[in-house]
């Protein structure tokens, strides 16, 4: 299953229009941290794209339709996420708007996105297998979704976590880079499957939801992660203890091979 710029690109994009000023991008770049923004009409049509750099040496009152790069390098939804890559490599584009059929913007892909799509250890392969697992096992159908979680609804299935690695989450989160959770919902339980560290980053830095894959299994279905939780008296991320002291094994593997 190959990746697609659908599986990463930011649905909900910043956006300007043509008659904005150059001040109100500045102070939108102040905002956002964004470096730079599609540029779409009245129907949500990209006729244009504004970068940092086309604001150099700009008066304040300069429109946007002024200065705006019309020469676009886009992408479609159904693109392969690499070959997005090799563009935005080859051109030196940092995002690529990502339009429909008739020219229509629907997301935004970035570097970031590339990077993160190759740390992901939750890509969209693993969660099939997964769910195809749990369809063989159990002898029943599931329903695969994408979407956004509360962290405090997540039910964890493991009580440690180290803190090396959620160091690490807690920074990737900060830059947006953390893959999503996996989670199994059951009636309105969510069990986490993979992503324990992140939803303890989450809850440590104010994050109230994460995103998440989310396999819906029917309620008559018993779980082997529900048993798992019983028996450890699981609740919520608050019974999950932190191993100030330990290394995760990764990193003591890594400390190995360099020696």
């Amino acid at each position: 299953m190959r990746l697609k710029v659908k599986d990463y690109m930011t649905k909900d994009v910043v956006v300007v229009k043509p008659d904005q000023t150059i001040k109100e991008v500045i102070d939108l770049i102040e905002k956002t941290g964004h470096d730079g923004f599609p540029v779409i009409d009245d129907n949500g049509i990209v006729i244009g794209y504004i970068s940092s750099r086309d604001l150099l040496r700009k008066n304040l009152d300069t429109k946007v339709k002024d200065v705006m790069s019309k020469k676009l390098i886009v992408a479609r939804e159904h693109m392969d996420l690499r070959d997005a890559a090799r563009v935005m490599f080859r051109t030196g584009r940092s995002k690529l708007p990502v339009i429909d059929e008739k020219g229509k913007l629907i997301g935004i892909i970035s570097n970031t996105d590339v990077i993160r799509s190759q740390i992901e250890r939750a890509d969209p392969k693993k969660v099939e297998n997964l769910r195809k697992t749990i369809e063989s096992v159990h002898n029943v159908k599931t329903e695969l979704k994408r979407g956004k979680i509360e962290v405090d609804r997540i039910i964890p299935t493991q009580t440690k976590v180290y803190a090396d690695e959620l160091r690490g989450r807690v920074y990737e989160l900060k830059k947006g880079l953390a893959e999503p959770v996996i989670v199994i919902k059951k009636g309105g339980k969510y069990y986490l499957v993979d992503g324990h560290h992140r939803v303890v980053a989450a809850k440590k830095i104010g994050i109230d939801k994460l995103d998440a894959y989310i396999i819906e299994v029917p309620e008559n279905v018993e779980l082997g992660l529900e048993k798992l939780v019983r028996k450890k008296g699981i609740k919520s991320v608050r019974d999950i203890q932190v191993l100030e002291d330990a290394t995760h094994p990764l990193v003591e593997i890594t400390f190995k091979n360099s020696k």
